[in-house]
């Protein structure tokens, strides 16, 4: 499987993601809220990209399969 830029980007804002989950999960902190603000446009538009990418990351799957 070779991996574009496009999915270099979309993996670094997953991780992002998950970074995120875990200080939530583990600290109670958000570090998107601390950053842009309690659920401003910003950050719900911050959330749906990183949510956006993980639905992309499943095609992943699909592609290790065909190699």
């Amino acid at each position: 499987m070779r991996m574009n830029v496009f999915d270099y980007i979309v993996l670094t804002l997953v991780i992002i993601g998950a970074i995120n989950w875990g200080l939530i999960g583990f600290f109670r902190f958000d570090l998107i809220n601390v950053i842009f603000g309690n659920m401003t446009l910003l950050s719900r538009i911050i959330y749906a990209i990183v949510g956006l990418c993980g639905l992309y990351m499943i095609s992943f799957y699909m592609r290790n399969q065909e190699a």
